[in-house]
């Protein structure tokens, strides 16, 4: 539970920080991932929120050892308040009404399917067969960035009203949602004892390849994404949908049990069927700036 909250924390911490060193500089873009990748390390500030989330990204291996997965998911879900707190207080983004009412509906999501979690069930299973990980994983990498691209190529479309990047939002969680699996199958390889097998079963496994992959086109969609929208939608969306996706097919995956009795399991499907429901209605779009009004001629004397 101690680990959950600090990434939590970190998670927030990092995102922030990152958001707030790319307000700074130039536009970046995935067509240039050099330039990209050149920029953000340039900036203090944007590393020091890297090494937030890489901290963040430690306390989540220790969190997979020790919880079921839908039971993580639920708890790393509770940082998004603490991110539009700091979104906020730290970068001056305010969110409608509209958008209140649909983060509230998330977290309550979200809470049901933590709810539908079996009472007294603390099995953690450490293992997948690899052929299911593929299964669940190459799909879901191509549909995020497939996803990506159609967005990239919208927002390209001057006329277009400024979008607030759910689709965004969603296409890195598919990403993240892959790493999340990833980062639990790597947790089942640590050891303290016959380091040297772990490494090599490790190695023989997808896991290590899957993070690499996230973490390279993680890093250039989110922070291309991040700068152009607001951490405090963009965040709370990709945050959703890596939790569901992580909570749902992780738990198929990885074998860890189905709730038994009725309402649990009707809590845990109609959980992700409100979840889902709000991102596909909340705002594509921000409201277009008004021109300013026309300065009113002075009188003659």
């Amino acid at each position: 539970m101690a680990a959950a909250l600090l990434a939590n924390t970190l998670y927030s911490l990092g995102f922030v920080l990152e958001k707030r060193a790319l307000t700074a500089l130039p536009e970046v873009t995935i067509r240039q991932p050099a330039r990209l990748l050149r920029l953000v390390l340039g900036s203090p500030l944007w590393i020091g929120g890297s090494l937030a989330l890489a901290a963040g990204f430690g306390a989540q291996l220790v969190v997979y050892r020790t919880l079921p997965i839908a039971a993580a998911q639920g708890i790393f879900v509770s940082g998004l308040v603490l991110l539009v707190l700091l979104s906020a207080r730290l970068l001056g983004e305010e969110t409608s009404g509209r958008e209140r009412y649909a983060l509230a509906a998330i977290l309550l999501a979200l809470l049901m399917v933590v709810l539908s979690l079996r009472e007294g069930s603390d099995t953690v299973s450490q293992d997948a067969p690899y052929q299911l990980i593929l299964l669940v994983c190459v799909p879901s990498l191509a549909a995020g960035l497939w996803l990506y691209g159609s967005a990239e190529r919208r927002a390209r479309n001057r006329h277009r009203r400024p979008t607030t990047g759910v689709e965004y939002g969603v296409a890195v969680g598919l990403l993240y949602g892959v790493s999340s699996l990833a980062i639990k199958g790597v947790s089942s390889h640590l050891t303290t004892s016959g380091i040297g097998r772990a490494v090599l079963d490790l190695l023989s496994s997808p896991y290590p390849y899957l993070l690499l992959f996230t973490g390279v086109f993680g890093l250039v969609m989110s922070q291309a994404a991040l700068q152009r929208c607001r951490a405090s939608l963009i965040v709370p969306v990709c945050t959703t949908v890596t939790s569901l996706f992580t909570a749902v097919l992780g738990t198929l995956s990885f074998g860890e049990a189905l709730p038994d009795e009725p309402l649990r399991l009707a809590l845990r499907v109609a959980g992700t069927a409100l979840a889902v429901a709000v991102l596909l209605t909340m705002p594509k779009h921000d409201p277009s700036p008004q021109p300013p009004a026309p300065a009113k001629e002075l009188a003659s004397p």
